[in-house]
């Protein structure tokens, strides 16, 4: 497969295929991602605290999601990608339902920043670090929303139809 094709692209590719894009291109990622935006975020927070538009919360709002993320990928790479990995289908539908229901709170985690960004708007007078804070958020929210859509909508739905047809062979 190539580096990065089209997310449906992945349907045709090996569950270690699109395990491996995972942990690599996402888990990888958003492990780069959201230090450096806490950080961003807790520079612009403390610097603009006097403006009405200021992100407060912002930060807080990140380290959450960080540490939310970071259970949830470590669950995926030690105990679900595996067990895919062995072709473990029908005896992993219980962990690929906990997956999907963290996968909403971050939904809602993504909401919370769209919320306190004003939709990740910067102000006309939002300084580099403001505006540079603003467009990484924007990538990171496209990063996940894709890598939810690679688990849910390909990995995860693959496995649910594997499980189908174990339990009917």
């Amino acid at each position: 497969m190539n580096a990065n094709p089209q997310p449906d692209a992945w349907r045709r590719a090996t569950v270690p295929q699109l395990i491996e894009h995972i942990v690599e291109r996402f888990h990888a990622r958003h492990r780069e991602q959201l230090p450096h935006l806490i950080q961003l975020a807790r520079r612009v927070e403390q610097v603009h605290a006097d403006k009405p538009d200021c992100p407060a919360g912002l930060a807080d709002c990140l380290e959450t999601l960080l540490q939310e993320l970071e259970s949830h990928m470590m669950k995926e790479e030690q105990i679900l990608f595996p067990m895919l990995s062995r072709g473990m289908h029908k005896q992993a539908q219980p962990p690929i339902a906990v997956m999907r229901f963290e996968h909403d709170r971050h939904d809602d985690a993504l909401a919370t920043i769209d919320a306190i960004t004003a939709g990740l708007v910067a102000p006309g007078h939002a300084c580099n670090t403001w505006r540079t804070l603003y467009d990484g958020l924007a990538e990171f929210k496209n990063d996940l929303n894709e890598h939810i859509h690679l688990e849910n909508d390909v990995l995860f739905a693959q496995s649910t139809q594997a499980a189908g047809e174990q339990q009917n062979a």
